[in-house]
């Protein structure tokens, strides 16, 4: 059975005027997809938070620790203790940044890229599995209309 052919049943609270509130309808897309995500990760002793991080080091964006801070919306403490860890694993690493030599850059390792890829082979599963129910066109307009909401 094709998972378009799945069809999930709307909970019967839908009905209230919540929901269709986008901040509802946000949320709890965010929190099943962020089960899912985090099951996948397990396997490589990654989260969501740890794998944005790792994503953006793998990125060649060469990204700082208040870059990343702004850009996942999280405490630069909170950057500072995943960019440790992943550190610590051996697959980022900071280095000397190029357009500023006194900010540190966040950047893989070799190792780093290898996890990532196998990591975002999961993720891919796990975003097709939660989107089932919208064709292809309408996964790429959501994507569109969430970029446009976020950045104009």
């Amino acid at each position: 059975m094709s998972p378009h052919s799945i069809k999930a049943e709307t909970p019967r609270l839908a009905a209230a005027k919540i929901g269709n509130d986008v901040g509802l309808l946000l949320a709890k897309l965010h929190a099943t997809g962020s089960a899912l995500n985090n099951k996948a990760l397990a396997d490589y002793g990654l989260r969501e938070r740890s794998f944005s991080v790792l994503t953006l080091a793998c990125s060649g964006l060469e990204p700082t620790q208040r870059e990343l801070a702004d850009f996942l919306s999280l405490d630069p403490s909170q950057v500072v203790s995943l960019v440790d860890d992943l550190e610590h694993r051996g697959l980022v690493e900071r280095a000397q940044g190029k357009q500023d030599r006194r900010a540190k850059i966040i950047v893989s390792t070799a190792e780093g890229r290898r996890i990532h890829t196998k990591a975002r082979a999961g993720l891919e599963a796990c975003e097709e599995i939660q989107l089932a129910h919208l064709d292809v066109d309408e996964n790429a307009q959501l994507r569109t209309l969430l970029r446009k909401a976020l950045w104009g």
